[in-house]
């Protein structure tokens, strides 16, 4: 197939493994299109990838493509999909995605006529939540909550066992919460965002600020003597050989992302927090500050249970497990619940 890259294949013993229904999940995102056979037990059996197209017919024909080349090398029931972006209550539709070119389209429907399987979809976040409450770090959790930090915050509710998305589908959208009135300017069109206080994009620029602010920094050599070439990954690099600067730096977020959890925590009361996305890779960093903040900001603090938090199982791979459960859970459902949107 044009412009997929295949990861490792299956060894044989995968190839013959349980004869059980295998799914795929797809995470679509603003710059790359993932996609794995999937079993039952989150286990990835084949992925393939690609760049995200511009347009959406470039776009569903991409992934038209991937789910035909898949489905040649094992036979599939369904497609899950996980899209970057709002997602309608009923999951037919994506309503708006920044970064993808969708507009109130109709998907699932769209992809169903082309490829001759069953399609699903939701949220991205909700759906790397769901593979956590599942198999992952929230199994058997009644209120779990994921909060994936990452260039920004994503976030996914599961109560009770289902996903929670709102009235509107959109929900919870915490990583534009205001912690901070008249804060950093946000892409959304507001001030303050605990997005931009606590994510890999705001890491890199708090450690500019405080390189600007003078003072000897191994991140002079590592962004080449640009504080503008700086990344998260840089400034986590720099914190684990004793950098001062990217130690403060990393800090203040691990502090913020505890502010954060308290909001969220007062409000939807988890029993489990998972926290996701390319910076928990540096939670042994921060985790302890997080806690601390948690602990200390949490209303009733003293005098009630605190969710546990817990690191993502499924890491980066989470929105394609999530989403191909989400496909296998839909087989299950008669024809009027599907038509309702009602799978899980």
């Amino acid at each position: 197939m044009t412009g997929s890259a295949r990861d490792e294949p299956m060894a044989p013993s995968e190839r013959h493994a349980s004869g059980a229904t295998v799914t795929i999940g797809i995470d679509i995102g603003g710059t790359a299109v993932r996609a794995a056979i999937v079993r039952p037990d989150g286990q990835l059996l084949e992925t393939v990838r690609a760049a995200t197209p511009a347009t959406v017919e470039r776009t569903e024909t991409l992934l038209a493509e991937l789910i035909t080349e898949l489905a040649s090398r094992r036979p599939v029931t369904a497609v899950g999909l996980a899209v970057a972006g709002f997602v309608s209550t009923d999951r037919r539709r994506v309503m708006f995605a920044p970064h993808l070119a969708w507009r109130n389209a109709p998907v699932p429907e769209r992809l169903t006529d082309r490829v001759g399987l069953p399609v699903v979809m939701d949220h991205d976040v909700n759906s790397a939540a769901w593979a956590e409450h599942r198999l992952g770090a929230a199994r058997g959790a009644g209120v779990a909550l994921l909060v994936a930090v990452g260039t920004g915050i994503g976030a996914g509710l599961v109560v009770d066992g289902q996903v929670y998305r709102g009235a509107f589908g959109v929900a919870p959208e915490l990583g534009h919460i205001v912690v901070v009135p008249d804060g950093r300017s946000c892409p959304c069109g507001k001030r303050g965002c605990w997005e931009r206080y606590c994510s890999g994009t705001t890491l890199a620029q708090t450690a500019r600020e405080l390189w600007e602010a003078g003072g000897p920094t191994a991140l002079h050599d590592l962004a080449g003597g640009d504080p503008h070439a700086l990344t998260g990954t840089m400034v986590a690099q720099a914190a684990r050989a004793g950098d001062p600067v990217a130690l403060e730096a990393i800090g203040d977020l691990g502090r913020w992302l505890g502010v954060g959890l308290a909001i969220a925590s007062d409000v939807l009361d988890p029993a489990v927090i998972v926290l996701g996305g390319g910076v928990s890779g540096a939670a042994d960093l921060f985790l302890a500050d997080t806690r601390t903040v948690l602990s200390s900001m949490i209303t009733g603090g003293g005098h009630r249970p605190q969710p546990q938090l817990a690191l993502a199982r499924f890491g980066d791979t989470a929105a394609m497990v999530g989403a191909a459960l989400l496909a296998r859970d839909g087989l299950e459902l008669s024809p009027a619940q599907a038509a309702r949107g009602a799978i899980r």
